[in-house]
């Protein structure tokens, strides 16, 4: 290769490394730990009923350490539907984990919403920061639990949890909340605002990116927001040009949020306020044991809302819907408040719209076939066939190009002085036989916003967790094989440092790529053909680590076009004709 292609090649390749390295920063330093650590949420205190004003309040720092030891006993009540199991507390009276039944983690396990080590769902909070949790009275129903205590001021609180039905009779983890404040003291009582906890939501693996876990919110006409782990972590800056501490929380007051979640890959905590819009959102970073001297990423939130006045004997009612549960998208587009929009599928309407109905039709296929890996070979070969005329045609325009490359290559000698007039006879070259130089193009254009749109959608596609499709246990995961002891010095693939990982779907995807290029006509300027024969390993090793929904997806797209290239081969080689020009035709 020429120098220009090495240099080429080499920003590529160092562009790459940076970006492992800074993941690997995102997911290494931890926040500072704040002043009330995770443990040490305190039930004893007596708290304002609620905040003054849920506005920014520094906080200092402190070491992290084990929080006083209760008053009073913890007891735990708990509501069962054929989805969840929530465990609620008489701990600031709310739900301390949900159980989903039918969401199988780590050697069997549950999966679980909400760490012990922060703030119970629906808990209500003076500042979240520095959290409170009272004991409450709890009574539990057939149907609902009930938590009720009564403050020195005189303001009786009253919660009552219970499940809403699906319209479906499945996938019931929607939870209405319930709250009554009642003043039964002789003054006036004005609130100026509070907060409700959202609970957290946890990284599923140690490798997992770190905009899986983030704080997000909708609000009308402004769309999503949202903050993931990464935001709380240090940086050194751009070669150590403008380098920020780690950030204890994010608080931030807003207009009107339909709707606050935390929520990791697949799973979320999101809550709608029902009888006002919230007004600020907070959310913290902390880590979790996951054993092995492993940590996990974890975000706590909670949403803050608009405050009021209870004069003697008034009350004061604000009911709340939760969905803790799989982000399933069919599910969430049921509900009434834009609650699908968690996905979080892109900013981009074209794009979302494209996620929205590759994973309905994925979805489609699975019913009818059985198998996500079949079904994803089934649309692979549906977008191919019907990309199969255009492809077609996009496959002579390249061979026509192939066979006049002796030509621009004697244009390109005989210009070589002047690139104006060099690109202004090559344009007549290709007038003269008809040739539409971009026309080999036209379906990579098409191709990319699907591309992304399959890449979004297998990413956050919850039905792809602990799919099986031959070797693979998880379509949703990367297919690891085996791996090498003693290689994890090897940076590229942000995997942790106990070996690298043998994972053959993206080895297959890189292999049928090179044989792709291999067979497709050389044509464009050689700098850009060297250059683009690295473009199979920088594919390989972005998409190392992916999905192997993603790897099979390509795998199979690669074979498709290889197999039409054979099949355009064996037609009769095209034959350069000069067109008549308009105003000839005339003639």
């Amino acid at each position: 290769m020429d120098r220009t292609a090495w240099i080429v090649v080499a920003l590529c390749v160092i562009g790459l490394v940076l970006w492992e390295f800074y993941l690997a920063k995102q997911m290494g330093p931890r926040p500072a730990p704040v002043s009330v650590a995770p443990g040490r949420l305190s039930p004893t205190a007596t708290p304002a009923i609620l905040a003054p004003s849920p506005s920014p309040t520094p906080v200092a720092e402190t070491s992290p350490g084990v929080g006083p030891t209760p008053s009073f006993a913890e007891k735990i009540e708990t509501l069962r539907n054929s989805d969840v199991e929530l465990h609620l507390t008489n701990r600031g009276g709310g739900i301390k984990e949900a159980l989903l039944l039918k969401q199988i983690a780590e050697k069997g396990q549950r999966v679980a919403v909400n760490s012990d080590q922060s703030a119970p769902i629906g808990a209500i909070l003076e500042q979240p920061a520095t959290p409170i949790l009272p004991e409450f009275t709890v009574s539990a129903q057939s149907d609902s639990v009930q938590f009720e205590r009564t403050a020195a001021e005189g303001i009786a609180i009253r919660k009552k949890f219970f499940f809403e039905k699906s319209p479906e009779n499945k996938d019931n983890y929607v939870i209405e909340m319930d709250v009554d404040l009642e003043n039964r003291g002789d003054k006036p009582y004005q609130s100026g605002g509070y907060f409700v906890a959202l609970g957290s939501a946890a990284s599923i693996h140690p490798r997992d990116y770190p905009y899986y876990s983030k704080l997000l919110w909708y609000t009308a006409g402004k769309g999503l927001n949202g903050k993931d782990v990464g935001w709380f972590a240090a940086s050194p800056g751009f070669f150590g040009l403008n380098p920020r501490a780690a950030r204890p929380f994010y608080q931030e007051n807003i207009a009107g949020a339909e709707w606050v979640a935390v929520t990791n890959q697949f799973f979320t905590t999101l809550m709608v306020p029902l009888t006002a819009k919230a007004t600020a959102v907070w959310g913290r970073r902390f880590d979790i044991d996951h054993g092995q001297d492993q940590k996990l990423n974890a975000i706590e939130g909670a949403l803050g809302m608009p405050g009021f006045q209870l004069q003697p004997g008034q009350t004061y009612d604000a009911r709340f819907e939760i969905y803790a549960g799989p982000k399933i998208y069919n599910r969430l587009a049921q509900l009434a408040h834009n609650e699908a929009e968690v996905m979080d599928f892109s900013s981009f309407t074209i794009l979302k719209v494209i996620c929205q109905l590759l994973l309905n039709f994925l979805n489609l296929l699975h019913h009818w076939l059985g198998n996500y890996g079949v079904a994803i070979l089934a649309l692979t070969t549906v977008i191919k066939l019907t990309l199969w005329p255009l492809q077609n045609q996009a496959n002579r325009s390249m061979r026509k190009m192939a066979a006049l490359s002796p030509k621009v290559q004697e244009l390109k000698d005989k210009y070589k002085d002047d690139p104006t007039r060099m690109n202004q006879e090559m344009m007549k070259l290709y007038k003269q036989y008809g040739i539409n130089p971009v026309g080999g193009c036209l379906p990579m254009v098409i191709q990319i916003p699907i591309f992304f749109g399959l890449f979004t959608m297998l990413g956050r596609a919850v039905e792809l967790r602990n799919a099986t499709f031959l070797w693979v246990k998880d379509l949703s995961q990367p297919d690891i094989l085996l791996v090498i002891p003693g290689m994890g010095w090897i940076p590229f693939f942000g995997i942790p440092s106990v070996g690298l990982p043998i994972n053959i779907l993206p080895i297959l995807m890189g292999a049928t790529q090179i044989w792709l290029m291999a067979m497709t006509p050389k044509t464009g300027d050689p700098t850009q053909r060297r250059v683009m024969m690295f473009t199979p390993l920088i594919f390989l090793f972005i998409c190392y680590n992916f999905a192997a929904a993603l790897a099979l997806y390509y795998t199979a797209q690669n074979l498709f076009s290889i197999l039409q290239f054979y099949q355009n081969k064996r037609q009769p080689p095209p034959t350069l004709e000069k067109v008549a020009s308009a105003g000839k035709r005339k003639r």
